[in-house]
């Protein structure tokens, strides 16, 4: 089966590839990196991932160039996955000091790297990292309409970026933007919360860019939750109220902790696909059902998650 990158659009986990590659500088990616990756990437293609989620930034670019190994040893593996990564972001080197950098310039060179890295001659998706406030819309919108018309890229998203600054950048493309990937988890509830506090004064605490979510469903652009599994804070036997609950719920529903804050996701009517993170083979195998089954979670159950976790009553 060939994976389209309309698989992006779905509830369907994505993997996401930043523990791929190594160590988190300049130092050269080894035999052993290599094989993590294979593990990595092998678990999550037998649970059914399809979509693998990379940033030219991972591992200061050695996560994507291990994946094109990866890609390398199995033939016929691209065809079967979506790859999606991002850019935007240059990190402190030579001097320099860290930045966003969307200029048109930018965005192409880091994009043809990208490439050669993944060893591919496409990129299915193509995220805007951060945005960057000294390049405008205009700009951003000219590299990402070459980079489509050259075949270098076939769809776009954005990551961390609120509806207005989608807005205005879709208005100035000629080609629709299909994701924005933001942090969102049960530990990390500020897109709920954002659409419950209106009206009240604790709205004025919630950094949310309220209203996101309902743009983003409005205008079919998937949201992809990075950070789903909560940095393994609800799933390694902590003894805390939530880590408790979704233990006990998993034992009910005869699945895994991790499937349950996966499910906690999915069951928003948003519909929205988790970035499972971790690169442990056995971690990812027990994402299984969040990726084979719809969510298993009443409204009951998922009130009680998301109260339980906020460690106090309702807004």
């Amino acid at each position: 089966m060939t994976a389209r990158t309309d698989d992006v659009r779905t509830t369907r986990p994505l993997y996401g590839c930043m523990g791929l590659g190594g160590t988190w500088d300049d130092e050269p990616y080894t035999a052993a990196d290599i094989a993590h990756a294979e593990a990595a990437v092998e678990a999550a293609l037998d649970i059914g991932i399809t979509a693998f989620d990379h940033a030219d930034i991972y591992r200061r670019g050695k996560a994507e160039s291990v994946f094109g190994e990866v890609l390398a040893r199995a033939p016929g593996l691209r065809e079967r996955v979506v790859l999606q990564t991002k850019c935007g972001i240059r990190q402190a080197d030579g001097g320099l000091p860290s930045m966003y950098d969307l200029r048109a310039k930018t965005i192409v060179r880091r994009v043809e790297e990208s490439l050669t890295r993944l060893r591919t001659d496409v990129v299915d998706v193509l995220l805007l990292h951060r945005p960057d406030p000294l390049t405008g819309p205009e700009e951003i919108a000219q590299a990402l309409s070459s980079l489509h018309g050259q075949g270098l890229v076939r769809s776009f998203g954005v990551s961390n970026m609120s509806a207005a600054q989608i807005e205005a950048l879709r208005a100035r493309l000629d080609v629709p933007l299909v994701a924005d990937q933001l942090e969102m988890s049960l530990a990390r509830r500020d897109w709920v919360e954002s659409g419950v506090l209106v009206n009240t004064e604790a709205a004025a605490g919630n950094g949310f860019p309220h209203g996101t979510v309902e743009y983003c469903r409005t205008h079919g652009i998937q949201l992809q939750a990075w950070g789903a599994l909560a940095q393994g804070r609800y799933t390694g036997g902590q003894d805390t109220p939530t880590a408790r609950l979704v233990a006990a719920l998993a034992d009910r529903k005869g699945t895994t902790p991790e499937t349950i804050l996966l499910w906690w996701l999915q069951r928003h009517p948003a519909r929205i696909a988790p970035v499972i993170g971790t690169s442990r083979p056995e971690r990812i195998r027990a994402c299984r059902d969040a990726v084979r089954h719809a969510p298993d979670l009443t409204h009951e159950e998922w009130y009680d998650l998301w109260i339980t976790a906020r460690g106090g009553p309702l807004p």
